[in-house]
């Protein structure tokens, strides 16, 4: 590495120094300075999460944390040492807006580098230094941007990769297809977020990678490692204060000791407390204690983030059975080309029992027609209501015939949803979940599009549109919207007396298990 003269420390010899600076570890924790959260200039030091993850780095790895545990700062100070002392060393960060890419170069990447000891700087001097990216004379380079495509990349860190999966999504499938595949086998990729709601690539590979961690499965290099980081494992999340406790979290954290293992000190919960009065509803999807309940939480600019962090807090995501006297009522999103989502609803006194969702998407009416009479075959189901949304009347050009007329001719009679504007079945919905019971397994897929369905982001104006994003959470939303706004019509019947025949053709024959069978 030739003679150096380094300031720091000023009692090592030029050897021990040479020694040093051929230690990955301590070149990280001795040469590269940061600014805290005061604004004053520190030098860097492994906090205790960075060092287990810089031990235990994997090719692929998924980093799902609490708030303010430094992983970004720590993979940046990682890369740019690596760019820095190993020759053709390419290195990217993706964030997840402009703003914050140029943010992190100009305070992570450029301060540490431009307060490296002047020796330092003169031996790895920067060829090009350009916003957001500095080249260096041996061939090394990192990147900071909001993607990356084109060359090979050696690191790829991609920060709060949950949130841009949530607000933009071509922008996460940009980086999958495109600077995911940049990367090596051999390579590393990194990427850590908070949680955003249970869809999008960071939620689907934080479960898979998770399931093999419990599992014990021994990974591949394309396979990615799960890291998990929970807010009670910060030595500086605590309070030193006595003060009163509500009920709901005494009954919260004795939850976590019985079904965990987690105990916690007075001052964690005093801490815990406290910041949860301050963040509310995203306090979980923050400073989660278990990977699970990061995810509870819904998304932001999701419709039905307050219902769902009651229903979680009532316990109404459970076993639910279904109850042989009460009629099965489906509510129906009828696709084309998208997907066509069912819902099975039971009224039970006041409650609404979701005892049941199915999906499926390229099939006819036929496949679902047969669907409902296994089900009836299986579980014993009896229907009642069938409802469909107002598209339901559109005639087909090809056939002549409405959807509806189609249904009938394979023995299921539709009635038709009110036709309201979408905010009011939205309003709606968030009427009725109040009084909605989910069973967890069979209704899994569905009251996770639920919680996904959200809002659409302005990008450009940097807010939430007025409409919700069209994904594959809208479709289970808009079939629960269609049940949403039949309340009414669902309640009138019942009153009536409705249950003593069905909605076919042939109520005899077809509305019983044993005529399906």
């Amino acid at each position: 590495m030739g003679d150096v003269s380094v300031s720091i420390p000023d009692n090592m010899s030029k050897e021990e120094l040479k020694d040093k600076l051929n230690d990955w570890k301590w070149r990280i924790n001795n040469l590269y300075y940061i600014t805290n959260k005061d604004g004053k200039k520190i030098l860097f030091n492994m906090n205790a999460a960075q060092l287990y993850f810089f031990r235990l780095m994997w090719f692929r790895n998924i980093i799902l944390k609490a708030r303010q545990l430094g992983f970004t700062t720590f993979m940046m100070i990682f890369m740019l040492d690596a760019a820095l002392f190993c020759a053709n060393t390419k290195c990217a960060v993706i964030a997840h807006s402009k703003d914050d890419a140029k943010r992190l170069f100009r305070e992570k990447v450029k301060f540490a580098y431009d307060n490296l000891p002047a020796s330092i700087r003169a031996m790895m001097p920067a060829r090009n230094d350009s916003a957001g990216e500095l080249v260096f004379e041996n061939g090394s380079s990192i990147t900071v941007g909001t993607s990356f495509r084109g060359g090979t990349l050696k690191y790829l860190h991609v920060s709060e990769f949950g949130k841009i999966c949530a607000k933009y999504p071509d922008k996460a499938r940009e980086i999958v297809t495109g600077a995911f595949e940049a990367v090596g086998m051999n390579c590393v990729i990194t990427i850590e977020s908070t949680a955003e709601g249970k869809s999008g690539y960071f939620y689907e590979y934080s479960a898979e990678a998770e399931r093999n961690q419990k599992a014990g499965r021994e990974l591949t290099n394309l396979d990615w490692a799960f890291f998990f980081f929970p807010w009670y494992q910060d030595p500086n999340y605590t309070l030193d204060v006595n003060l009163p406790i509500v009920q709901r979290l005494q009954i919260y954290f004795l939850e976590l000791e019985n079904k965990y293992g987690i105990k916690l000190t007075n001052g964690q919960k005093q801490w815990y407390a406290a910041k949860e009065r301050t963040q509310g509803e995203d306090m979980k999807r923050e400073y989660p204690s278990t990977p699970a309940e990061a995810f509870e939480s819904a998304i932001e600019g999701a419709y039905y983030s307050k219902q769902f962090d009651k229903i979680y807090a009532q316990n109404r995501i459970t076993r639910v059975p279904h109850e042989p006297s009460a009629l099965v009522h489906t509510f129906w999103d009828l696709g084309v080309n998208d997907m066509t989502c069912i819902w099975f609803i039971q009224q039970v006194g006041r409650e609404y029992r979701v005892i049941n969702y199915y999906e499926n998407h390229s099939e006819g009416l036929t496949h679902y027609v047969s669907k409902l009479r296994e089900l009836a075959v299986d579980l014993d189901y009896s229907y009642g209501l069938h409802v469909a949304p107002h598209d339901i009347d559109h005639r087909e050009f090809t056939t002549g015939l409405t959807r509806k007329e189609q249904a009938a001719s394979l023995g299921i009679n539709f009635e038709v949803a009110p036709k309201l504007a979408i905010m009011d079945g939205i309003e709606a919905c968030r009427a009725i979940l109040p009084l909605c019971w989910f069973d967890e397994e069979k209704t899994e897929k569905g009251v996770t599009g639920l919680m996904n369905y959200r809002k659409e982001w302005d990008d450009k104006a940097g807010t939430w549109k007025g409409r919700p994003l069209h994904d594959e959470s809208s479709h289970p939303a808009d079939a629960f919207r269609t049940f949403g706004v039949s309340v009414r019509t669902l309640q009138g019947l019942m009153a009536s007396g409705y249950g003593s025949q069905g909605m076919y053709e042939d109520d005899n024959e077809i509305n019983t298990a044993e005529g399906w069978a």
